[in-house]
Order: structure tokens, then sequence, then C-alpha cells
């Protein structure tokens, strides 16, 4: 089975400015940030096509640069952006349809279990190997959307240390173990039922101040498939992130002992009235994006190091080995 990608590298909604200068076209090694990603869509075998979502004129030089037209072995196309994350990702759909137009089509019965990998253009550190992994581990599970998460333990070359400047990870603090979300997203489109809420969950994804927590848990509880069992694992899941954040690693952990994973798909799965489950790697690569200017720095710092961690760690990993390139 092979499946098309699709790039978020749009730069309206929720999307996020670094230096003013939207993160697809942050340059790192003479290459800009989307086509980094692109480049490493080429090596992994289960993907079909790549679709890059943005501004078209900005986009056709960005995905020039360094001369990666010459290393394209995958159908490229470039897809105008429209007002926001969710819509940006149902219009790709309708146009990665079989036979589907320029402009897309509606699906029909027959394309509902057409399945779509998104992902963001800022992921500098991504390895063929691990976007891969993650896409097998998806179809695996038979399920209707796999979204990503890293282990806590993959992410530990990414920090600071002797004297190095890193980059520190926000966690979902979990029952098996702390994680952090990937920008990785294994998804049948036509199967979900509540799509708005995914535009949801990526505003909030980063949300620290107790304000904005508290207007979403309120929009949770009021919706048609909200309600307090929702409301009372997201609040656990704040706390204990909250907790590990300041150090206090005792108390996220007593808390996250009451947060099994399995209710947290279960909540997500409700909520977007559709078959959810994570789909969990170990290599790390994948999330670690470029969300400020502290990190941009970072990760322009230290490239070559942890590309060269990266590419060690997914060819040692179980099951991962592309063959070289």
């Amino acid at each position: 089975m092979t499946i098309p990608a699709v790039v978020a590298a749009g730069d309206r909604g929720a999307a996020r400015a670094i230096y003013g200068e939207s993160k697809a076209f942050l340059e790192i090694e003479g290459l800009p940030l989307v086509a980094h990603t692109v480049r490493a869509l080429q090596r992994v075998p289960e993907i079909s096509e790549v679709w890059v979502v943005g501004d078209p004129e900005r986009l056709a030089p960005a995905l020039g640069a360094g001369g990666l037209s010459r290393e394209l072995s995958k159908s490229l196309r470039v897809m105008p952006q429209a007002a926001n994350l969710y819509e940006n990702a149902w219009q790709a759909y309708r146009r990665v349809l079989p036979g589907a137009a320029d402009g897309g089509r509606d699906p029909a019965p027959a394309d509902l279990d057409q399945r779509v990998l998104y992902l963001s253009a800022d992921m500098p550190f991504a390895t063929a190997e691990e976007i891969s992994l993650f896409i097998r581990r998806g179809l695996a599970q038979d399920c209707d959307y796999s979204l990503g998460l890293v282990t806590e333990e993959s992410l530990r070359g990414f920090y600071p240390g002797a004297g190095a400047p890193g980059i520190r990870m926000a966690y979902f603090n979990l029952r098996e173990g702390r994680f952090r979300q990937s920008n990785l997203h294994l998804v049948r489109p036509g199967r979900l039922g509540n799509r708005h809420y995914v535009e949801e969950m990526y505003r909030h994804r980063h949300q620290r101040e107790i304000g904005p927590i508290a207007r979403l848990a309120w929009q949770l509880l009021t919706s048609e498939r909200g309600g307090l069992s929702i409301v009372y694992y997201y609040a656990l899941m704040h706390l204990a992130g909250a907790a590990n954040r300041r150090g206090w690693r005792g108390v996220a952990d007593l808390v996250r002992r009451w947060i099994p994973m399995a209710r947290i798909e279960s909540g997500c799965g409700h909520l977007l009235r559709t078959r959810f489950r994570f789909a969990v790697t170990e290599i790390g690569g994948c999330a670690v994006d470029v969300d400020n200017e502290h990190d941009f720095e970072v990760a322009r710092e230290r490239f070559a190091e942890w590309t060269k961690s990266q590419r060690e760690r997914a060819q040692a990993a179980p099951h991962t080995s592309l063959g070289p390139g």
C-alpha cells in the first residue's frame, strides 16, 4: 500500500511565524525547512506522491533550492492554501482522490478508506526511517486516525548539556510513560465525523495559560461530543504536564498514574467520532519542530551533529533500514 503525503506549509490560521517569517521558509544549511521535509519523504517507500500546501509563488523557488529537484523520485505538487489547517487538510484530501481534477472532488463511498499522511513543514531532523516506521505501525492498527507520539528517551539527545545549547520538550504524561506528539498524522479523512475539532486541538497544542485551558475545557464540556469524562482527563493531563515542566516529576508521576493511554485514545475518538489511536516510535526527530526563535537558532547551530545522531538512531532501530541514500 502506498499513501499520498500532504505537507502543511501554510502561514494562515494558527500557523506561527519565526522572526516574522513563515517557518516553512526558514533556512538551515541553505535549504528551507519545507525542502528538508520533502527530501525526507522521497525515501519513504510507503509514500506515493507529495503535496505541499502553502503559497505557490514562494514554494516554487523554495522547493527548487539546493538541487532538490534532482533528488525527486516521487510526484511533487503544490496546492494553494486556504484559511486554516482544517480547510487545507480537507482540500488536499479532495485532490489526492483517484481521478480528481485540479480542483479536487468530493469523496464517494468508495473513497472513505483513502488514507493520507499529513505532516508539518518544519521538521529538519525527520528521517525517512522514522516516517516509514510510523506509517507501518499506523497501518497495523487499522484505525481511522493514527497520531504519532515519540518517547521521552528518544528526545534526550536534543537536550542542553556539556555547555552546548539544546531544546527541552513538553510531554504528554501518561501512565505508560512520557511522550511528545510528533508531527505525523495518518488519517482517513472521510471517516472523521467531527473534523473541525482537529483545528481546535492544533490551536491549543502549546497552551499553558490557565485562561485558554479553561476556555477549551468549557468548549469540550458543552460540545455535542464532550462531557465530564473528557474534561476530567484533559485537566489531569494539563496538571501532570505543568508539574513536569516545573521539575516536580514525583507529582507528575502520581498524576499520570490516572491517565491511561487507552482512555485518552477513547476520548479523542469519541470527540472526533472516529477510531483513534496513538502510534509510538522511538527515533524522535519528527517531534522536533521549530516553534520559536530559540529553537530555530539551536537547531541551526547543532544541525550537523543532530542529523548524524538521528541517522544513526534510525539505522539502529529494529525494522527501519531503508538501505543507503
